[in-house]
């Protein structure tokens, strides 16, 4: 009598040698490298008894299946190997304009469905913990079919200790000091969890989907409420020693007593040129009556912010453009500096500045190159955002399927068909 998938498992599980060799083939049809069991055995140096013996128990653990015949130009065509992205799904959420951004992806990290809230970070992982997992849940109704989580990634808009998973004296959120965000994850979905700064995640995403594909290290500044930036280099994301590397939202660049931050300090960056500081700076311009527009938008909703401010760059408000042109030009010779030390090969700017008007983008560009040396600017692509909200979820896909996959991770899991109740041993790794 044939023995089924589950039998054989159960009879002869896969040696330690036998899933070190297995992970070394699942890595090299997952990426595409090797697709066929000839391509299979030059790439690995193994013969073609192993070679089968690994497909088989991949197949057996339903990481890998049989797929179509690949063309040949000589011989007899091979049958592929495919990876099986369905096999289970990712969640993965950052948070942007008062809003929670969610999306479910494959394991590959494709994209399956999209959805978002309302949702404040300033009220507390109490109460938007929550609607994130509304969100997710949602998600998985919608698109999940039924297969499991093997992976969830929350962005947050603060410092992050990536080993832990809990924000590190956030300035302005209050609650979230030391909140292990990543075990309330854990505890519905038994599946590894990974907590980053969300421009962290947006520059990852960026970096991903950058064209053209020649992987040169890239910058990416976020200009929204606050100010933030991310810095992936050599393939890698920087996130400093204690999860604090791309807060540049608090560099001094001005003496102005008035340009109050809300961390408490004055002459922040945040405080001209985030979208709370212009908020700031508007409605003050709107209380002494200079500007009509602006007074006008204030009677009707309190603040100028939001969707206000971005009326008024659309209309073209003589003062609203000229606090958008300075807060421009502060960005872009803040970073200018960053430029010259970093070197990167690409600089996006993303957020809600760029809303209505590329007078922010173009603005900054200028204050850019003024101030970037010869060497540094010389092959620089400077551009904006190509995905807005999404690209942060993008970002937290590809982390989760990156650290799922490496090799130090499939030794841990493999075994058993799937990260679920390996979770813990995952995210110890560095």
């Amino acid at each position: 009598m044939t023995s089924t998938s589950a039998d054989r498992r159960e009879s002869a599980p896969p040696s330690g040698r036998d899933i070190l060799l297995l992970a070394q083939i699942v890595d090299l049809v997952r990426t595409g490298v090797a697709n066929t069991r000839p391509e299979l055995e030059q790439a690995t140096g193994l013969g073609r008894t192993v070679v089968n013996e690994r497909l088989r128990e991949g197949m057996d653990l339903g990481i890998l299946e049989e797929g179509g015949i690949a063309s040949a130009e000589r011989g007899r065509p091979s049958r592929t190997v495919r990876f099986r992205s369905e096999a289970g799904v990712i969640l993965s959420a950052g948070f942007a304009d008062n809003s929670v951004w969610a999306a479910i992806s494959d394991l590959d990290g494709a994209s399956l469905a999209r959805a978002s809230a309302d949702a404040d970070v300033l009220d507390g992982p109490d109460v938007v913990l929550p609607i994130v997992e509304e969100q997710f849940r949602t998600l998985l109704k919608r698109a999940g079919r039924g297969r499991s989580v093997w992976g969830v990634a929350l962005g947050l808009p603060g410092p992050v200790d990536f080993a832990t998973g809990r924000m590190v004296a956030p300035p302005i959120m209050h609650g979230w000091d030391g909140y292990d965000v990543r075990g309330w994850f854990r505890n519905r979905y038994e599946a590894p969890v990974w907590v980053d700064n969300d421009d962290n995640l947006r520059a990852f995403g960026e970096w991903t989907i950058d064209q053209p594909r020649d992987v040169r290290d890239l910058l990416y500044v976020e200009i929204g409420e606050g100010i933030g930036s991310g810095l992936v280099t050599g393939g890698r994301l920087h996130r400093g020693d204690t999860g604090a590397a791309g807060d540049i939202g608090h560099f001094r660049v001005t003496d102005d007593p008035t340009a109050v931050c809300r961390c408490g300090r004055v002459g922040c960056l945040a405080a001209v040129a985030s979208g709370w500081g212009l908020s700031r700076i508007l409605t003050a311009a709107a209380e002494r009556g200079e500007s009509a527009m602006l007074a006008g938008l204030l009677a009707q909703e309190g603040r100028i912010a939001g969707h206000e401010l971005a009326k008024a760059i659309i209309a073209g408000d003589e003062v609203t453009m000229a606090a958008v042109r300075r807060a421009a030009r502060l960005t872009g010779l803040t970073v200018a500096g960053l430029v010259n030390f970093a070197n990167p090969g690409t600089l996006v700017l993303g957020g809600s500045a760029l809303r209505g008007s590329d007078v922010f983008f173009e603005t900054f560009k200028a204050a850019v190159l003024e101030q970037t040396i010869e060497l540094a600017a010389s092959r620089l692509v400077i551009r904006p955002s190509t995905a807005e909200f999404e690209v942060g979820t993008v970002g937290g896909a590809l982390l989760v399927v990156r650290r799922l996959f490496r090799q130090d991770a499939l030794h841990l899991w493999l075994a058993a068909g799937t990260p679920i109740g390996s979770a813990v041993r995952i995210q110890q790794l560095s």
